[in-house]
């Protein structure tokens, strides 16, 4: 190891979520190393410190995990544990995402108080996401509905839903079950109808490529499944150019062994235009399904919304 003995330093957001999930990849280290002593560092972000502004406002992908990553190439955290879907397309050099565990149910949901779905709300609902995606997709759907921007953390937003403060959020399923919480009514958004974001549910452990000793510490955890997942729709997210200021989403399914299927989407911030499409082939051929769809949903017209 870099460091002395068989410390194990992990660097993570300190977000209750976060912590929830860089603690679990903590124990199953403990569990399977019990010579080993990982510990975690958290490391504030600078999505983490502006709570009052859109994430639109602030500049695109990276705001949850650029100085995670500086801490990495300094030195002085050992590996990353990121939700996928806050992490750039394009990693700083020297640095791979190189364990994919198990990942958690991608889909978003939508809880309310009062009523049990998206097609219950009333006419000009308030509903409250920090998402640009989110808003996207739920004006296509629901174009009466006023949106408006929700940040903090689970905890905070299931509160202000409960004080009245909004008919409803959309939240990722995955953050709620890894923190074991419920809203008061659950209506999960299938993505037949609602596309996730790019590597949403999944987790990535993120370090120095030169760090064979953690690729080969960390194997035990890998996934091939949730790799594949996260392979075709990061590639797709790639070719787009996606940033936190463009509605882009995908979902990748196994419909048989073997065989993996990737929608995806991109859209206008007002959801008036949506460019949809999928593809499907070998699951081993993940990377270049993500290349392929999106090649196609630039030349159906997604590239005038992004261009």
């Amino acid at each position: 190891m870099r460091n002395s003995g068989r410390k194990i330093v992990l660097a993570t957001r300190g977000s209750p979520l976060a912590l929830r999930q860089a603690g679990g990849i903590r124990d199953l280290i403990r569990e399977k190393y019990p010579g080993f002593e990982p510990e975690l560092a958290v490391v504030k972000t600078r999505g983490d410190l502006v709570q009052d502004k859109p994430l639109a406002a602030l500049g695109g992908k990276g705001l949850f995990v650029r100085e995670i990553e500086e801490a990495l190439l300094q030195g002085r955290a050992d590996l990353a544990v990121h939700s996928v879907k806050d992490l750039p397309a394009d990693l700083p050099p020297g640095l791979v995402l190189g364990v994919v565990p198990p990942g958690e149910s991608p889909e978003d949901v939508l809880l309310s108080v009062n009523y049990a779905g998206l097609e219950d709300l009333p006419e000009g609902a308030r509903v409250g996401t920090g998402s640009l995606r989110r808003r996207a997709q739920l004006l296509a759907l629901r174009p009466d509905l006023r949106l408006l921007d929700l940040r903090g953390n689970v905890d905070t937003r299931l509160r202000r839903l409960r004080e009245g403060d909004f008919e409803a959020v959309v939240l990722a399923l995955a953050g709620l079950r890894r923190l074991g919480l419920r809203g008061p009514r659950e209506s999960v958004l299938p993505p037949e109808i609602f596309l996730p974001a790019c590597g949403q549910g999944a987790l990535g452990l993120e370090y120095m490529e030169e760090r064979e000793d953690l690729a080969e510490l960390l194997a035990f955890m890998e996934h091939r499944p949730t790799r594949r997942r996260v392979e075709a729709e990061r590639a797709f997210l790639r070719v787009l150019g996606g940033n936190c200021q463009t509605p882009i989403a995908a979902h990748t399914s196994f419909p048989q062994e073997g065989t993996l299927l990737l929608d995806g989407l991109v859209a206008s911030a007002d959801g008036v235009r949506v460019i949809r499409g999928s593809v499907s082939g070998r699951a081993a051929e993940a990377e270049g399904l993500g290349r392929e769809l999106a090649e196609r949903i630039l030349a159906a017209g997604g590239g005038e919304i992004l261009f």
